[in-house]
């Protein structure tokens, strides 16, 4: 099954209203509308080739509310290339009791993960063996600067505040904490944040349990409200001006 755009389009809404709430301000281009975006030039490039803004995927799970994500990209650099020479990226997190991705790991990047706001985060951590497996060593994590050593499947509590820095090759899954968050839509959200090394989302994600994609196919079941980080248009070439 294809995910949902009316579910794309109510998820962003409510992701614009839970920012709102917690003061956390985003970028002009967060608001934009398809008409917006449809007259936007080639100095928009690095927001399209970086894959800045929404992001809205349920994985290919086929259920969203279990399975997915929604989250916008504030910040971005590229592999390979010295037009975006940024070393780091920076991703605000919304996070509904449960809802999480599945549980993977980064080959390149190292994270921290950041409760900003509402309930807390629970973090599950296992480390990655050579093959890609979960390991039955114990590792370590820094949690607010504090070395803590974990067992395999151990979870980790991030009340409002704290962060968890995350290392290549350690198996994480994070989820909004059932009963706590703030009220609103039907649910309870917390506000995450991700700060990291360069985030290359098409080539070093690797899932233990992987449902296909990392961008969905999308049922167009209403009229899309806004571009998604890997659907924008192409940009709209420059007029030469008359001398």
């Amino acid at each position: 099954m294809k995910l949902s755009r009316a579910v794309i389009n109510q998820s962003v809404s409510i992701a614009l209203d839970v920012a709102d709430h917690f003061k956390f301000h985003l970028p002009d281009f967060a608001y934009w509308t398809i008409e917006d975006w449809d007259k936007a030039g080639e100095e928009y490039h690095e927001v399209r080739n970086c894959m800045l803004g929404w992001d809205v995927t349920d994985f290919g799970s086929n259920d969203f509310r279990k399975v997915g994500r929604v989250l916008f990209t504030l910040r971005n650099g590229r592999f390979g290339t010295k037009q975006y020479p940024k070393e780091y990226a920076e991703k605000l997190l919304i996070d509904p009791q449960n809802q999480r991705a599945p549980a993977h790991f980064h080959k390149k990047k190292r994270e921290d993960i950041i409760c900003r706001a509402g309930g807390n985060i629970l973090v599950q951590l296992t480390k990655a063996d050579i093959d890609g497996n979960p390991s039955a060593e114990t590792f370590t994590v820094q949690v607010d600067g504090c070395t803590k050593r974990l067992s395999p499947g151990d979870i980790v509590r991030l009340k409002p505040g704290m962060s968890l820095n995350i290392v290549p090759h350690t198996i994480h899954q994070f989820w909004g904490e059932e009963g706590t968050g703030y009220a609103m839509h039907d649910d309870k959200y917390t506000l995450s944040s991700e700060i990291s090394s360069v985030c290359d989302d098409r080539n070093d994600n690797f899932f233990l349990v992987d449902y296909g994609v990392r961008f969905p196919e999308i049922d167009e079941d209403e009229a899309r409200k806004y571009y998604l980080c890997h659907e924008y248009p192409e940009a709209v070439a420059t007029q030469p001006t008359n001398s």
